[in-house]
């Protein structure tokens, strides 16, 4: 359906929105955060949320030997633990990240489109993506308008959306939505859909880079808007809050929140990941505690 809709439509749909009920949502956040996770369930938890993280690296001081060092990372996080879903890093970076994972069945995904704050010309962000897939991206996270959607230029933000999953060329597209700065749940509903309908592949919560990023409230909104969308298109979209998860604790509570409110379609990294650079040393460490009894010293884990 989202192939199909021309600009105004899809606008004229995502404006129609009912309004979300905010009381109820966080309610529903809070009652899932409350879930306890027997030891068994915990120990598969820890895993498949391992396996589901994007290990992410997007600071201006990021080097190859950085990169290489996190993939090899990702590729063997710690004895027979999982491997991550993807490592994510800058344009720059992707021919390093491309060579150090292939094979591996790990993903290369880089954060095109002028991230974080996407103000540069569109057509300097589809050549950057354009660049990415080139040199071996095989998934896309772009930021999308905030300015142009904030000021209710709907049309705009769903053309650049598709603008980039054309560019992409075959590579999965995750959309960021920088729900932090969308600040109401009415919005974040309206670019889970304009996204959706535009050809997202992925919706994303935040770049890690604003005061606000994921949040349980906010993830599971958009668990929801994917839930919907499919039960309306047919069509799957995964799920990414970025930003702020760096425990197991918290990982686990997402685990919880998919599980009851999406269900196993989408249990797995081919539709739900965690943009994360902490996270896995803390997965690590708990699961280290489930198979030994206690907690390994503070070298146990690199320090990313």
């Amino acid at each position: 359906m989202g192939s199909i809709l021309s600009g105004t439509e899809a606008a004229s749909l995502v404006r129609a929105l009912p309004g979300v009920d905010a009381v109820g949502l966080e309610a529903r956040a809070a009652g899932l955060a409350t879930r306890s996770v027997k030891k068994e369930s915990k120990a598969k938890a820890i895993d498949l949320a391992i396996s589901m993280i994007d290990l992410t690296t997007l600071e201006g001081a990021d080097t190859p030997g950085k990169v290489k060092s996190l993939a090899a990372k990702a590729v063997r996080p710690d004895g027979d633990a999982p491997s991550t879903a993807a490592v994510c890093v800058y344009p720059s970076l992707v021919p390093t990240a491309a060579a150090a994972l292939a094979g591996t069945g790990v993903k290369v995904a880089s954060v095109a489109t002028g991230f974080p704050a996407g103000q540069v010309p569109l057509e300097i962000r589809l050549a950057d993506t354009e660049s990415a897939v080139r040199a071996g991206a095989d998934e896309i996270d772009m930021v999308v308008n905030r300015g142009a959607f904030l000021s209710g230029d709907l049309e705009r933000v769903y053309h650049e959306i598709k603008a980039v999953k054309a560019a992409a060329e075959g590579a999965r597209l995750k959309v960021i939505l920088e729900t932090g700065e969308l600040v109401t749940y009415d919005d974040v509903r309206r670019a889970s859909w304009l996204a959706m309908y535009a050809g997202a592949d992925f919706i994303k919560t935040s770049t890690g880079k604003v005061g606000v990023n994921a949040t349980l409230p906010v993830t599971l909104l958009m668990m929801q808007a994917v839930r919907d969308y499919r039960a309306l298109t047919g069509i799957q979209v995964g799920v990414k809050p970025a930003g702020g998860i760096r425990n197991t604790k918290d990982a686990i509570k997402y685990l919880v929140c998919i599980n009851e409110t999406l269900g196993d379609d989408w249990l797995s990294n081919e539709w739900f990941r965690f943009g994360a650079s902490s996270l896995l040393n803390d997965l690590l460490m708990q699961r280290q505690k489930l198979k030994t009894g206690h907690y390994s010293g503070p070298d146990y884990v690199t320090v990313d």
